[in-house]
């Protein structure tokens, strides 16, 4: 198991670096930060603050600038704040952390539930149901579903009952003059049901078709004829087989969430990785948006390597590939 642990990591080393190129060459050609010194009635502003930049040098040197102080944790200073852009991102990134961590228990938990019911209940009426509710769900787009949780779950229970203030609260992730667990959660509710819809959706489907294929083999069969009772079938037999393709989707699903969800951030006013981002892009704040990138990238592979070692542990045919 070690040597195949050790052998997936090799294989993403070369990875994260090629992505590290492509996002610095991206950002380069695409953003420029003294766009707005272009206006300067100096003619000599903009050559100035590009020299120290050090955007006139090749684009290699900058490069090999850039990495060596991403690697040591030198990431500079961000143009719009003007404070460490580490700092910046390690503030925003542990309130979007908060969200993918509850929003994706929560998801599992209940995508994992609705599958496997869905395929020992098939064409049941609560299969049909769940079925539905699943089109639904991928169908419908993140902000519509945030708004009308709003007006359904916030103002509407206040204005009904005459209450002084919301059951769930739509703005931020704590209350600024009270706080604990339960403003904790009044404040988290919306955003992790807004983030879960389509996860939800998406992810029993994969465990329902998962399921169907994995009770239809041979030695699910042979368990049953052998009088093994249909919930072990189904647990220890079915699910642990059912849940490798599912792996590799939540994989690549919780790694890109890592880069920041940006409409429910927006829409519930947290200020997490997406909104980061969307500030750091309209005003082309490179020191922050080159760190963000690599982050995400980063995120992305280490969960399809975690995907790839959890395979490891699910089946161990795997492992001898």
């Amino acid at each position: 198991m070690l040597t195949f642990i050790v052998r997936r990591i090799l294989y993403s080393i070369p990875v994260m670096l090629l992505a590290s190129v492509l996002v610095f060459v991206a950002v380069r050609w695409t953003t420029d930060p003294t766009a707005h010194l272009r206006a300067s009635r100096d003619p000599q502003a903009v050559p100035r603050e590009r020299a120290r930049l050090g955007l006139d040098r090749p684009l290699t040197t900058q490069y090999w600038r850039w990495f060596k102080g991403f690697v040591k944790g030198d990431w500079g200073q961000s143009f719009l704040t003007r404070r460490s852009v580490s700092t910046e991102i390690r503030e925003k990134f542990w309130n979007t952390l908060q969200l993918i961590f509850w929003g994706i228990l929560f998801s599992a938990l209940i995508a994992i539930a609705v599958g496997v019911y869905s395929a020992a209940r098939q064409y049941s009426v609560l299969d049909y149901t769940f079925t539905g509710l699943s089109f639904l769900g991928l169908s419908m787009p993140v902000f519509w579903f945030a708004l009308i949780a709003i007006q359904l779950l916030v103002y509407e229970p206040t204005r009904l009952f005459h209450l002084n203030d919301p059951i769930l609260y739509s703005v931020g992730l704590h209350s600024a003059a009270s706080g604990g667990a339960v403003d904790y959660a009044r404040h988290l509710a919306l955003p992790v049901l807004t983030l879960s819809v389509q996860i939800v959706a998406g992810w029993s489907r994969y465990q329902r078709s998962s399921m169907l294929d994995v009770m239809s083999a041979d030695y699910i069969r042979t368990a049953r004829s052998k009088g093994v009772p249909r919930s072990k079938v189904l647990l220890k037999h079915g699910l642990r087989n059912a849940l490798i393709p599912l792996t590799t989707v939540m994989a690549i699903d919780i790694g890109a969430l890592f880069g920041g969800l940006i409409v429910t951030e927006q829409i519930f006013s947290v200020p997490g990785m997406g909104k980061l981002f969307i500030d750091s892009l309209q005003n082309g704040d490179i020191p922050i948006l080159l760190p963000w990138l690599m982050i995400t990238a980063a995120f992305i592979i280490f969960f399809n390597l975690l995907a790839d070692v959890l395979y490891g542990v699910l089946d161990p045919r795997i492992r001898l590939s």
